[in-house]
């Protein structure tokens, strides 16, 4: 996957929710993203994001705006923020009931809002990943009844990983009325 983000990331605005070190931003921003933001509620997975950026000789200054790191809740941040993104990842966890988070978070339950919200800050040319590492999980049909979904996973799983192809699922998500190559 992070792969395929950073042959799709030149030029384009990144957005990186549940980011987690930042690795996704990271092949963005190597691939000449004009910019990245990654988002998570941990500011311990934030500092090490920011050192894997500067181990990589990028500058993680908040004052340039091109890489840009906030601990938050994805669900209120895309609530609270406009700007919109030419490319979004999102790799949520199947489950969370961190303090910092209002009630608990299901992927299951939860990833119709989350995919609307996200959705809603993606340019209208733009693409969407989402990718989960819940083995049960089934794509809700009001996402596919709303936009092009079309699922990658056989595409995104490395050689190391063929004899286990349940080890994620992925998904490229876009606006309607865009065509599939």
């Amino acid at each position: 996957m992070r792969l395929r983000i950073a042959q799709e990331a030149r030029g384009k605005h990144f957005l990186n929710l549940y980011s987690y070190t930042s690795t996704a931003s990271l092949h963005a921003a190597l691939g000449g993203a004009a910019s990245t933001t990654s988002v998570d509620l941990s500011n311990t997975y934030l500092s090490w994001s920011k050192e894997n950026f500067v181990l990589n000789g990028l500058t993680v200054d908040h004052a340039d705006e091109q890489h840009m790191f906030f601990a938050s809740d994805c669900f209120e941040w895309l609530k609270e923020g406009h700007e919109q993104y030419d490319l979004i990842f999102i790799d949520p966890p199947t489950f969370s009931n961190s303090k910092k988070f209002y009630g608990t978070f299901d992927v299951q339950r939860d990833h119709v809002s989350l995919i609307k919200r996200a959705m809603n800050r993606l340019n209208s040319e733009g693409t969407l990943y989402f990718s989960n590492n819940y083995r049960g999980f089934e794509m809700d049909e009001e996402i596919e009844a709303i936009f092009q979904v079309e699922e990658i996973t056989s595409e995104t799983i490395g050689p190391d990983f063929k004899r286990n192809q349940k080890i994620h699922r992925a998904w490229k998500i876009q606006h309607p009325g865009l065509d599939q190559y």
